[in-house]
């Protein structure tokens, strides 16, 4: 069984990808024997009616029968009654996690309203995904420059809020050993694989971390799912390590929040 905690509905407004509408995402998941997928939408990057939004999303979760999607809320402290689009995450559609865009929608990580807004996570016992990166800086569009999301506060947040669970999503190509090993001082942060890169990285991201830290993630429909199978398979972990990374701490988060 495989749990993708990092997968995303809708269309990236830049470019088509290979797996941008619901069915073939979902025949993609089948597949490789995912299971289960935490699921944001990308229009929550963009949109100013989030509570649309993620509407949408938990509607689209809720038809799906192939797979089980798991919604993930877009909410932004930045725009008027976010306060409002928590509540109906949590309450109305049933949500286990937030999946926040800090970069996208203009706020820092010691922004006093980030600090509300986990807060507010923290006592509906939702986890909160932050994404650190969307796509490469590389391909982005030049009247679109995003740079990625600056973690540096997140230490003294977590500290804070020693039950909040908090996993990181697209951190590998920002986030060095030392930082995380910094973070990972909290056992509710994790980190996903979808852009861990290079031979052995994933078995390097565990020797950093341990296993109970690192979660399967694709990335979906931007990168290829293929990608982060084949990451795991490469790094040649034990059956614990594998089961843990490919499941078992998606369960173990989900089954807290309970």
């Amino acid at each position: 069984m495989i749990i993708d905690v990092n997968a995303n509905l809708s269309r990236w407004p830049f470019r088509r990808t290979p797996c941008d509408e619901l069915p073939r995402l979902v025949d993609k998941l089948q597949t490789h024997g995912v299971q289960q997928a935490w699921v944001g939408s990308l229009d929550g990057l963009f949109h100013r009616d989030l509570g649309g939004v993620n509407q949408r999303l938990a509607d689209a979760c809720r038809g799906e029968r192939r797979v089980q999607l798991v919604p993930f809320g877009s909410v932004n402290p930045r725009l008027p009654d976010w306060q409002e689009d928590v509540r109906r995450c949590a309450e109305d559609y049933r949500m286990p996690g937030l999946r926040l865009h800090p970069n996208y929608h203009g706020y820092r990580l010691d922004d006093p309203a980030c600090a509300q807004l986990l807060d507010l996570a923290d006592q509906r016992q939702l986890i909160v995904q932050i994404v650190v990166r969307m796509d490469d800086v590389r391909v982005q569009h030049p009247l679109m420059q995003v740079a990625d999301v600056d973690v540096k506060p997140l230490a003294e947040l977590l500290a804070a809020r020693p039950n909040l669970r908090l996993l990181l999503l697209n951190s590998q190509a920002t986030l060095r050993a030392a930082e995380l090993q910094r973070l990972a001082a909290s056992d509710r942060l994790g980190v996903d694989l979808a852009m861990q890169e290079g031979v052995g990285g994933v078995g390097g991201l565990v020797r950093t971390l341990g296993h109970g830290r690192v979660f399967f993630g694709s990335h979906l429909p931007l990168y290829a799912l293929e990608s982060a199978v084949l990451k795991v398979r490469e790094a040649e972990l034990d059956a614990g390590a594998r089961q843990a990374i490919e499941c078992g701490n998606a369960q173990r988060w989900l089954g807290s929040g309970s």
